[in-house]
């Protein structure tokens, strides 16, 4: 999968918003190639709340294990929950400690880096071993991110 393929199939499930930073965005430079995903139909970015899929292209400073700074290497970072992260690796986001993985390799499901207690999962240059897989913990994050914004739409202001 290229991040093209992996923006078109996000922004099809509909009331996507996609930040791409880049020159004259006003995002940070080290952002510049990534891409963050909310679920918001209005076109505004959600507050208090955080993407609910991201890809990045290279390394941050406190986010370097999957070597993202290697040519043509970027990581899809997916919000599908504590359940599904439970049943796609096998054990709870809280016993990731346990489970050492090798953040680096390709077309793997791993824990998040940062975010693996929160529930987030990630792949690196996600490719026929984990296409499918990735479709279906995209459309639970969207899914997860949906029903998030609609508890706040009914909330009074």
């Amino acid at each position: 999968m290229e991040i093209d393929e992996i923006t078109e199939f996000i922004e099809s499930l509909g009331g996507v918003l996609t930040l791409a930073p880049g020159p004259g965005s006003g995002f940070p430079e080290i952002a510049w190639g990534d891409k963050f995903f909310y679920y918001a139909p209005d076109g505004q970015v959600p507050t208090r709340t955080q993407p609910f899929a991201t890809i990045v292209t290279g390394n941050y400073p406190d986010d370097t294990t999957s070597n993202l700074d290697r040519p043509g290497v970027f990581r899809l970072n997916i919000n599908p929950g504590r359940d599904a992260f439970a049943r796609q690796l096998g054990h709870t986001p809280r016993d990731t400690a346990d489970h050492p993985a090798d953040a680096s390799k390709p077309d793997t499901w791993i824990p998040h880096p940062i975010y693996a207690s929160a529930g987030w999962l990630a792949v690196v240059n996600p490719a026929s071993g984990t296409e499918a897989m990735a479709k279906e913990l995209l459309t639970t994050a969207h899914a997860r991110a949906r029903a998030a914004y609609d508890r706040r739409a009914d909330r009074p202001v």
